[in-house]
């Protein structure tokens, strides 16, 4: 096992399960994930909202990518997404397989550059 190093996983609550395969196709294809899973197509979830306590039926997408690409990642979530203020959550990778590792760094790497 390998540490983590710039590997995050990354949550992100959608509204249905059709978006949250358009925000993992559109990440991956752009290189800023190196995969989604989309798991649904429901998640109940329970939250605060302007002042009241809101249920919502919703799919959850978690994407493995690099410290490296979050701020592009998550522009690009925003972009894509319904919500007025989607839930983006970054966790840090402790520990992994180091070819799993190598290969979420080697998937958002743009084809010709190197790895610092």
């Amino acid at each position: 096992m390998a540490k983590g190093q710039d590997a995050i996983l990354v949550l992100v609550t959608c509204k249905s399960v059709a978006q949250a395969w358009k925000i993992a196709k559109s990440l991956v294809k752009d290189r800023l994930a190196a995969c989604g899973n989309v798991i649904g197509p429901r998640v109940t979830s329970v939250y605060r909202w302007k002042r009241k306590v809101e249920e919502a039926d919703e799919s959850l997408l978690i994407l493995k990518s690099t410290r490296a690409r979050f701020s592009v990642l998550e522009r690009e979530i925003r972009a894509l997404h319904s919500y007025e203020n989607p839930e983006i959550i970054a966790m840090p990778v402790v520990l992994g397989s180091q070819s799993y590792l190598s290969w979420i760094q080697e998937s958002v790497t743009k084809p010709g550059k190197t790895r610092r």
